[in-house]
């Protein structure tokens, strides 16, 4: 779960709102050290709002592979693999905080740039206009289904084998 965490590359996560849960979709930093999620936003909206109204969070990631053909239909399958966590959102108070959780999504989208080199690193107008989430995982759990490369007919979607 770990690894996947550290490689998948965004999420959806849910907050309530009123009656109902808010879904959003936004990249993401895995701290594993202390196992949090860094996200962020802008200051203003709803995803501010909702989280300071209630800390209460579900986070997913997950990634479809191979498509399974069988000989029956009920017995057509797919790989994949998600992580489900359960936990509580916060909104980083911390500066230096927000800042390491802000450069850990730099690190981790752009792996091969770094600041100072380039570009000009986090200033504190930028940061004065970003609102970092930390999530901390209280609950996660996690799915695979992969099968072995030559299963038989197993393809991409959108990509099916010629001939058919």
């Amino acid at each position: 779960m770990r690894d996947f965490l550290r490689r998948a590359a965004y999420c959806t996560w849910a907050t309530p709102h009123e009656d109902l849960p808010r879904l959003h979709i936004n990249l993401f930093a895995y701290d594993e050290a202390a196992n949090v999620i860094y996200l962020h936003t802008g200051r203003e909206g709803r995803t501010p709002h909702d989280v300071r109204d209630n800390g209460c969070v579900s986070f997913c990631v997950s990634e479809m592979g191979r498509l399974l053909p069988a000989e029956v239909a009920g017995a057509f399958s797919v790989e994949y693999a998600s992580v489900m966590i359960f936990g509580r959102v916060s909104i980083v108070a911390d500066e230096a905080e927000a800042q390491r959780g802000l450069q850990m999504l730099l690190d981790k989208y752009f792996p091969h740039l770094r600041p100072g080199r380039d570009y000009r690193a986090i200033s504190k107008p930028e940061l004065a206009r970003t609102c970092v989430y930390r999530i901390t995982v209280e609950q996660w759990s996690g799915k695979q289904n992969k099968k072995p490369p030559d299963f038989p007919g197993a393809f991409i979607y959108g990509h099916p084998p010629s001939g058919t």
